[in-house]
């Protein structure tokens, strides 16, 4: 019970004055003033107590606070760490109570408080990844798993891909575009170095020519969170957590990714069925109203893929990314494209595919067709070769 009405009461029910001042611990002056008011007084806020052991250190403490700013998170000071240098490096005699206090107001003084954001339908979708542990037929792997959301309807996809690298970022979002059937007007993420080369003042960027290419015909503008705030995506960085904690539980056992990817796609659909953030409407409602003032998918969808220039060599191979791919012979010693996707690799030259192979990502790998060799010398060797018609 509140203490002015803690107070009424007992003198209502025949307490003295001196007998409720008693019980509650009060002085029979503030009994009497409470008592004789029509209404209880608002608190007046504590005065500030003197420390005059730890008011001489204070600044110090505030030096190493702001030091602390330019530190990784996990190497800044503890309150205890602090109180240690005081009492070592300043001869400070007080106890640690204070220090714990003051660092204690000031972390409450400088944490952040945000806005809710709202944006228009259609304006823009976030971007980012996560990653979910998988049993295949092989054994458990890390998978990385593109997310894409809306930021007004919070609807979402998500795609397994085998890297990380830009041309599986471009066949994220040509899926996801395909998936929800628009563009949006604006694609956020925050700056990977595969889609953000550089990181420039603000909010500039060097773009990767084939995202910048990728924005050019769908189209949409791609923007950057400020470096360590994601905060500025905040839908995409909640939903990263779906397919863990919704999709994935328990740990999903299947074939291959496209089995997995058949999995993630009615999961998605499913989640639009849903409603979230406090609104009465369900996703779907409010993607329906993101559609209809969304750009349309291009009818030529984009072609997710980067370009390596390369040299063919007296094996008859053209490398991209660290390993080594055939082509046929009479393209030996002269410059080829490489087009690498994430499922493939496919060899250009003079305006026309010559070769293409199953995308491998290991390491040093020869991936060999013996059809592509027009000498019965050389295919016969290469017949040979042990492993041959398994790619090795």
């Amino acid at each position: 019970m509140d203490q002015h009405a803690r107070i009424r009461q007992l003198h209502r029910d025949g307490w003295t004055v001196g007998q409720i001042a008693a019980q509650l611990h009060h002085s029979s002056k503030t009994i009497l003033k409470v008592l004789a008011g029509p209404a209880p007084d608002p608190l007046a806020p504590a005065a500030t107590r003197a420390a005059p052991v730890f008011d001489p250190v204070r600044g110090i403490v505030d030096a190493i606070l702001a030091a602390d700013e330019t530190a990784l998170r996990k190497q800044r000071h503890t309150a205890q760490q602090i109180f240690r240098r005081l009492v070592a490096d300043h001869g400070y005699a007080g106890s640690y109570a204070p220090v714990q206090r003051y660092l204690k107001g000031r972390r409450l003084d400088r944490r952040e408080t945000f806005v809710p954001l709202d944006h228009r339908p259609g304006s823009r979708a976030e971007a980012d990844r996560g990653h979910i542990a998988v049993d295949f037929p092989g054994g458990r792997r890390s998978v990385p798993v593109r997310i894409v959301t809306w930021s007004d309807s919070n609807a979402p996809f998500a795609l397994a891909l085998p890297t990380e690298r830009t041309e599986a970022i471009l066949h994220g979002l040509v899926e996801a575009f395909g998936f929800f059937g628009c563009v949006p007007a604006e694609v956020w993420w925050d700056n990977p170095t595969t889609v953000a080369v550089h990181v420039l003042a603000g909010r500039e960027r060097t773009v990767h020519p084939r995202y910048a290419a990728l924005a050019a015909h769908d189209p949409f503008t791609p923007k950057f969170c400020l470096p360590v705030t994601p905060r500025e995506k905040p839908r995409v960085e909640n939903r990263v957590f779906d397919p863990q904690r919704q999709w994935a539980t328990p740990v999903p056992q299947v074939v291959d990714l496209a089995a997995w990817n058949t999995h993630l796609r009615p999961c998605c659909v499913a989640a639009r069925g849903r409603t979230c953030g406090g609104n009465p409407e369900t996703v779907q409602v409010r993607f329906d109203r993101e559609r209809a003032a969304a750009a349309p998918v291009p009818a030529r969808p984009f072609d997710p893929c980067v370009f390596h220039p390369a040299m063919v060599d007296k094996y008859q191979t053209a490398r991209f990314d660290h390993n080594a791919y055939s082509v046929p012979r009479r393209w030996a010693f002269r410059p080829v494209t490489v087009t690498g996707y994430v499922d493939r690799v496919a060899v250009v030259a003079d305006g026309q595919v010559i070769a293409t192979h199953p995308r491998s990502y290991g390491r040093g790998d020869k991936i060999l067709d013996p059809l592509f060799s027009d000498s019965p010398e050389v295919t016969q060797v290469g017949l040979e070769q042990p492993g041959l018609d398994s790619g090795g």
